[in-house]
């Protein structure tokens, strides 16, 4: 015999607005401000994790956001992963730590999967399967501590933002809220030839642009970090990525010019050298034979000393 219970759905709760949950048993969603129940697990309107929401609670100033975005399979996960163990690691250069459990999965998993010389699962198209990371930063032990949100967003899911907005709410309230970015881009496929990459960091741009193009403090002046990623394939690009950038990626850095005043061009790698692998099962990949980071922390360093200053921590200026 099977027992019958009734569970109500957690969507029948919202059939009659926010109104309808009591603001003592409620608790905004940290992205988007919708009313959620206290223990939902994500937003029931953007899906971001409402872990964000309970670990800002109660902080004296509201976390900073970094946006991290790129196409698919130009090394976001990866790259993230890898500068959150180094940061978390050279501790005499930065002072890093995360906030809660669900921010350690993005490090964990970068970091198992390059030590078995494998690269990170692709991310999931679903936000409510991508990893957040929350995190503390401050420059030395006497300065003041911020509070960092970066998420790692499917590349899939950015490309699907732009074409048909508000397919993705979360990604664009991450960039309304960020006050700085990164902006990842494969060298390796400019110096091969693919244009696709400059086309689609011209799309992130013209996305960013369009976010907020009343607000005075748009992204037009906020600090972006264009980072060519995959340089152990593009050696030209490691000494001169602003020169890579203008031969390689033309309409990228005229747009630049154009639009933005507070850029700079990077050169990453996370590995000295990959070789191509066969599997019955996962077909032809890469795989990594070495790691050797190269260019991580230095995007980073940068957008803290462009958003919080260089000589003196204060708070985020994010956008209103």
């Amino acid at each position: 015999m099977t027992n019958t219970v009734w569970q109500p759905l957690e969507s029948s709760r919202w059939l009659q607005g926010d109104q309808s949950i009591p603001c003592d048993q409620s608790i905004p969603c940290y992205i988007c401000k919708s009313a959620n129940s206290r223990d939902a697990e994500y937003c029931h309107d953007c899906s971001a994790p409402m872990a964000l929401a309970r670990q800002a609670a109660g902080q004296h100033l509201p976390p900073g956001m970094i946006a991290v975005v790129g196409a698919s399979g130009v090394g976001k996960t990866v790259y993230l992963g890898l500068l959150m163990d180094m940061l978390s690691r050279q501790t005499e250069r930065m002072q890093f730590s995360a906030r809660g459990a669900f921010s350690v999965n993005l490090q964990q998993t970068t970091i198992s999967a390059l030590a078995q010389c494998q690269f990170p699962s692709k991310t999931c198209n679903e936000p409510d399967r991508w990893n957040w990371v929350y995190c503390q930063v401050r420059r030395n032990a006497s300065s003041p501590t911020i509070e960092l949100i970066m998420p790692d967003m499917a590349g899939e899911s950015i490309l699907e933002e732009m074409d048909h907005r508000n397919t993705y709410r979360v990604i664009k309230e991450v960039l309304k809220k960020s006050s700085a970015a990164l902006v990842l881009i494969d060298a390796g496929q400019l110096c091969d030839g693919d244009q696709g990459q400059d086309y689609f960091a011209m799309k992130i741009l013209s996305y960013l642009s369009e976010v907020e193009p009343s607000s005075k403090h748009g992204w037009s002046e906020r600090p972006i970090a264009l980072v060519f990623t995959k340089v152990d394939q593009a050696e030209v690009c490691r000494d001169d990525p602003a020169g890579f950038a203008k031969t390689h990626a033309a309409l990228l850095w005229q747009l630049c010019q154009q639009r933005f005043s507070n850029y700079r061009f990077f050169a990453a790698s996370v590995v000295g050298a990959c070789a191509w692998h066969e599997s019955a099962t996962q077909g032809r990949r890469r795989v990594p034979l070495r790691v050797e980071p190269r260019g991580i922390i230095e995007p980073f360093e940068w957008l803290m000393e462009q958003t919080i200053g260089p000589k003196k921590w204060r708070p985020f200026a994010l956008s209103k």
